[in-house]
Parts: structure tokens; C-alpha cells; sequence
């Protein structure tokens, strides 16, 4: 996307990241977990590319048209899983949030380079509303809670896998680098 180039950079670590660790979760023992966790790192990854900063890379038009191809493909398969869970709703809406970035881009090919604008305003602050009240859910729900004492050994050990509180935290970043990308459109 466009910005300053350090905020782009920071997007990117973040981005990459986050990926990175859903790589780590798609060694869950669920199946569940790991497909949602397959579906963020996809998702991270290509955050991370979108949001390179125009100094290092600027795409030609077809890479925008790949990206909106490749989203709009992770679109229609969350749409399906979303029959049986509602979390894949936020999944379908971050899909096409990124396919309708791809496409604003691929429109406007050198908006990436000049830092000018080229999505609907009124999408984008239809999204922009979204990805604000996810993140404020989010980190709410990452907030302390009380937890009952349980007696030694009687507690439960998981793996890097299936921390929760660690994939609510990438949700929450990845729905504020959402909020970033999108402002820079």
C-alpha cells in the first residue's frame, strides 16, 4: 500500500509475523484450528506483500489483479466454511477486504507509487467501521479474566499450537494492520 516508508515497514514485520505464527498454529491436534489457522496465515502473508512500501516494490498491475484472484478465491472457500461457523464471517469479510483493496490498487496502478487514493470512500469507511469494532471486541476479549485455582498437576498442558490468548492477539493485530492498510487506500 502507501505511506511512509517506515510505517510500511512496520506493517510488513507485523504482517509477516503474524503469518508466521498461524504457520506455527496449523500444528494444532484440531482440525478446526488448524484450517482457521491456515485461512490467517494466508491472510498475514498477504498483508505483508500488499503493505511493502513502494521504495522497495512497486507491483505492475497484473500483481494486483494475482492478489484480488488469490483473495477472491479464499473468498468463495471461507464463504463455504462459513456454513458451519460463524467465526469464518470475519475470514469472508477480510477476504473481500483485500480483494476490494487489490482491485482499488490494480485500478489505480500508480496510486501505489504517488500515495493517492483509489478505493470507494464509502466502502472503505464501511470496512474501516467494521475492522475498528472487531479490533475493540478483540481486545476485549483479550482482558484478564479471573481464573479459579486448581490443584497442582491438575492443570492441562498446550502446546504453541493452541494458545488462544496468542491467536485472539494475532486477530488483533492483523484486524489493526487491516485498519492501517485501509487508511493509506
Amino acid at each position: 500500500m502507501h505511506g511512509p516508508a517506515q510505517a510500511g515497514w512496520l506493517l510488513v514485520a507485523l504482517c509477516a509475523a503474524t503469518g508466521s505464527y498461524c504457520l506455527l498454529r496449523m500444528r494444532s491436534r484440531l482440525e478446526a484450528q488448524r484450517r482457521t489457522a491456515g485461512e490467517e496465515a494466508l491472510m498475514g502473508f498477504g498483508m505483508a506483500l500488499m503493505a511493502l512500501p513502494a521504495a522497495v516494490l512497486a507491483p505492475p498491475r497484473w500483481a494486483w489483479l494475482g492478489y484480488a484472484a488469490v483473495f477472491g478465491a479464499a473468498a468463495l472457500r471461507t464463504l463455504w466454511a462459513a456454513r458451519r461457523n460463524r467465526h469464518h464471517l470475519h475470514h469472508l469479510v477480510g477476504a473481500c477486504a483485500m480483494v476490494y483493496m487489490a482491485a482499488a490498487m490494480a485500478a489505480t496502478p500508480t496510486a501505489h507509487a504517488e500515495h493517492g487514493g483509489g478505493g470507494t470512500p464509502a466502502l472503505t469507511g464501511a470496512l474501516l467501521l467494521y475492522f475498528a469494532g472487531y479490533v475493540l471486541v478483540s481486545g476485549v476479549r483479550l482482558l484478564p479474566a479471573p481464573v479459579l485455582a486448581t490443584a497442582e498437576g491438575g492443570g492441562t498442558v498446550t502446546g504453541w499450537a493452541d494458545r488462544t490468548e496468542l491467536a485472539m492477539a494475532c486477530r488483533l493485530s492483523m484486524g489493526i494492520a487491516m485498519i492501517a492498510m485501509l487508511l493509506t487506500l
